[in-house]
């Protein structure tokens, strides 16, 4: 259970996000809900976590914003308290082919998938090593272990993820914080609407696509103190995709 814990989530107005904070809020966890812009739909998630008895704020940032980021990050710690757990979720994809991708195209996921990411750690991570404990979770993708035709910026983005990841928990393993990766296929969420049939999802050994609420209790995992002995590790959700 996370009964008195802060987790912060972003990218949690909808999809693997959402999933992931109702999940911690009914583990006992206060939540933070992180969106870039839709307000109303980051409310609903709050109002689906208090259900649960906690205590859930809904936050608007631009993660990919180091400044903004850190005047979120504060007001996170003084309207619920210092953070214990951080999800990081928020991501957007641009896809094209490498050879007429657009420059915006590529800086603009790496910026959100990425250095938001970053962002995050960075301005949550005094907080975690003051306490000498904490949970960190990135959210990657298979497409940045196998690599995805046409998302070169997306696959190159979650690739960083897991090279942040590695060296976050290399650095804080001695504060007894632990930082780990997820790494989801085809999820059955806003982004990969109407690909249930495509043939890439035809590939998947499991014969369907995963369910958001299956990353989430993942994540749940992953973030209570039964999950302490792992750092530093990458862990595939996705059917057998990528064996």
């Amino acid at each position: 259970m996370l009964n008195g814990k802060i987790a912060v989530v972003t990218g949690a107005s909808r999809g693997i996000g959402k999933a992931i904070a109702l999940k911690l809020a009914s583990l006992g966890a206060d939540v933070a809900v992180i969106c870039a812009s839709n307000k109303d739909k980051a409310e609903a998630v709050v109002l689906e976590a208090r259900a649960y008895g906690v205590r859930a704020e809904a936050f608007l940032c631009d993660v990919s914003d180091f400044n903004a980021v850190g005047d979120t990050v504060k007001a996170i710690k003084e309207q619920l308290g210092p953070v214990d757990i951080l999800v990081n979720n928020a991501g957007i994809t641009r896809d094209g082919l490498v050879m007429s991708m657009k420059e915006e195209a590529f800086d603009s996921v790496i910026d959100i998938n990425l250095k938001g990411a970053f962002n995050m750690i960075r301005h949550c991570t005094p907080m975690l090593i003051k306490k000498r404990c904490g949970k960190i979770v990135n959210i990657s993708s298979i497409s940045g272990i196998m690599g995805n035709a046409g998302q070169a910026n997306y696959s190159a983005s979650k690739a960083g993820i897991i090279g942040l990841t590695k060296a976050v928990a290399r650095e804080l393993a001695g504060r007894n914080v632990c930082c780990n990766a997820i790494a989801p296929g085809f999820i059955e969420t806003d982004m990969t609407q109407g690909m249930e049939d495509s043939a890439f999802a035809q590939q998947i050994p499991l014969k369907r696509m995963g369910k958001a609420e299956e990353v989430a209790e993942l994540a749940a995992f992953l973030v209570q103190d039964i999950s302490g002995y792992i750092t530093g590790e990458v862990i595939r959700i996705d059917g057998g995709l990528a064996i």
